[in-house]
């Protein structure tokens, strides 16, 4: 039997930009390099956040779950390594203030109840 459950980087689901897959509308492109470039710009600023317990970013970690872009807000999705992160309000705090140093608007973080694995950072040897 094979798992076919898929992993996905934090680079690819930064991309997606809702849950139900490609815009159906037909007005837009199949790729907008605007809008992957504010999406790369954003986890680029997130690398400046540091899970202090395991002393790497956030990004590395694969914390940073989807990146969801809008007119006029952003939601972060993202989970923590454990599910009493004692930095958790910290480590929030700063992403809000990350993604809003590259993007004009207010930010939204959402914490999402799934559990983090090692194995998806690269931890695992």
């Amino acid at each position: 039997m094979t798992d076919s459950t898929t992993q996905t980087s934090p680079e690819a689901a930064a991309s997606s930009t809702n849950g139900t897959g490609p815009a159906t509308t037909g007005t837009e492109p199949a790729f907008d390099a605007q809008r992957r470039a504010t999406e790369l710009a954003i986890l680029d600023a997130l690398r400046a956040v540091v899970d202090p317990e395991i002393g790497m970013n956030v990004v590395e970690l694969a914390l940073i779950k989807q990146i969801l872009l809008g007119p006029d807000t952003t939601e972060i999705k993202m989970i923590l390594t454990t599910p009493f992160c004692p930095y958790a309000g910290s480590m929030i705090a700063q992403i809000k203030e990350q993604a809003e140093s590259v993007v004009d608007h207010d930010v939204k973080v959402t914490l999402l109840a799934e559990r983090w694995d090692p194995r998806d950072a690269g931890l695992m040897w």
